[in-house]
């Protein structure tokens, strides 16, 4: 679909999110921002608190993709290593950041900049900071891996201030239509047909419950715009042809 766009994955790190005491809120933010500058997010994983497990993943991502973005794990408590793992996987030390250390030192009144909080100026050796305009701790790069906080508040803050410094593609483009009372049963044999003719789209179904009643809506991806809507026009023709009423977009939440 992407032709020669950089690709991306996402790991979300953090024994709360896997224990389902945290609903992440960072996925669709990042796919959907991703896909504005080119960068199709590929894959998504949720990983524990563990060092071997963070390390590990790190440097088989990092292998695979043109970029990858991780979230959570880098705060002032004992379970915030995702700083320090960073470094391991890359093979340098971890250590006080300068200029992470002086931003930092200065956001405190004297004596508080404490231990735990000192933690958040420590990087990996080489780090370049990703600014934090919420809270101050900065997050960073190393290579092509990017780390932010977790809180989605301050992730978007630090994503936004990342965003101009990523290479990316042809932005990724999508178009929609859906229909009422259609089961997605009656409709795969030509959805199947329409795909095969577009094989630089990705053709997604996606079945729908709402109060206002049931559907499934057909929407259309990737980085050629005159594509996608053909493809869609053609849904369309399927959807009126199967006797029902085909609305163009999404349907509302």
């Amino acid at each position: 679909m992407t032709g020669t766009n950089p690709t991306a994955c996402l790991l979300v790190i953090g024994n709360e999110v896997l224990s389902g005491r945290t609903q992440d809120a960072n996925i669709r933010f990042l796919a959907t921002r991703l896909g504005e500058i080119g960068i199709p997010l590929r894959e998504v994983r949720v990983i524990p608190d563990v060092a071997a497990t963070i390390i590990g993943t790190v440097n088989e991502v990092r292998a695979r993709f043109d970029h990858v973005f991780t979230t959570g794990g880098i705060g002032p408590t004992h379970d915030d290593i995702t700083s320090e793992c960073i470094a391991a996987a890359f093979g340098v030390p971890w250590e006080p950041h300068p200029d992470a250390w002086r931003r930092m030192e200065a956001s405190y009144r004297p004596g508080e900049f404490n231990a735990a909080r000192q933690r958040m100026g420590t990087m990996p050796r080489g780090a370049t900071l990703i600014d934090n305009p919420i809270s101050v701790a900065p997050g960073f790069s190393m290579g092509n891996v990017h780390v932010m906080a977790g809180v989605p508040r301050i992730m978007r803050a630090m994503f936004e201030a990342l965003a101009p410094h990523l290479k990316g593609g042809r932005p990724i483009i999508s178009r929609a239509v859906h229909a009422l009372a259609l089961a997605e049963g009656l409709i795969a044999e030509g959805l199947t047909q329409v795909q095969n003719r577009y094989p630089d789209i990705d053709l997604g179904s996606y079945p729908y419950y709402r109060p206002t009643g049931n559907g499934v809506a057909i929407v259309a991806k990737g980085t050629e715009p005159a594509d996608a809507e053909a493809a869609i026009a053609e849904v369309t023709r399927l959807i009126a042809d199967l006797g029902k009423a085909p609305i163009q977009g999404e349907p509302a939440e």
